[in-house]
């Protein structure tokens, strides 16, 4: 049986080392691409949107998701939940949609689980002192905050062997580059192209 068109890519990175830039960069230079949209119990913060930043749910929505195994990753976060719902990435990928999934490495790892043909990709700072001279422009954290994500940084960058590419981000443009070429290289696999293209794969034989 064929293998669905879309692909569901993961992209994990510690805190600081441009995830965020790089997917919005690519998002919005590749249509084709959707971004998940994640569900949690917090309440909307001032400006937030239903469906474009978060899916809102009641505790006992989010209860309700997780005994029917309809989420394909979850957290709890603080006192509130988060999850990625996987109805629409289903229903998506089966489409022919391309799938961004912006979490963390233990989220990337239930993900597999449920996913087996989840393509990770790890963002990785140039260095640990170019990571601490970036969240130190942020300006938006205290110098205690910021040596508890260097030291979370070093955690999570171990799990980065897990996960099938790394992308050193020196140079944004170089990383999105690479990035965008990851995403390319995926879709080209046999398998996509074979199911994609089925009758011209049929003209030539390539049937099996």
């Amino acid at each position: 049986m064929s293998e669905p068109v879309g692909n569901v890519f993961v992209i994990a990175a510690p805190s600081g080392a441009g995830k965020s830039s790089l997917v919005n960069a690519l998002l919005a230079d590749d249509p084709s691409l959707a971004l998940s949209v994640s569900c949690t119990t917090r309440k909307p913060r001032t400006g937030e949107i239903e469906g474009k930043d978060y899916r809102f749910v009641s505790m006992e929505a989010f209860e309700s998701l997780q005994r029917e195994n309809k989420l394909l990753e979850w957290a709890q976060v603080h006192e509130n939940y988060y999850g990625t719902p996987r109805d629409k990435i289903d229903q998506a990928v089966l489409n022919g949609q391309d799938i961004l999934l912006e979490i963390d490495w233990q989220g990337a790892l239930q993900v597999r689980k449920a996913l087996p043909s989840v393509v990770g990709i790890f963002i990785l700072p140039p260095s640990i002192d170019a990571l601490l001279e970036r969240l130190q422009k942020r300006a938006t954290d205290t110098d205690e905050v910021i040596a508890k994500r260097i030291q979370a940084a070093n955690s999570e960058i171990s799990h980065a062997p897990e996960f099938e590419y790394v992308i050193i981000n020196q140079v944004f443009t170089d990383a999105l580059a690479e990035l965008k070429t990851i995403i390319s290289s995926v879709r080209l696999r046999y398998a996509k192209q074979q199911t994609r293209h089925r009758s011209l794969f049929n003209q030539f034989g390539l049937d099996a």
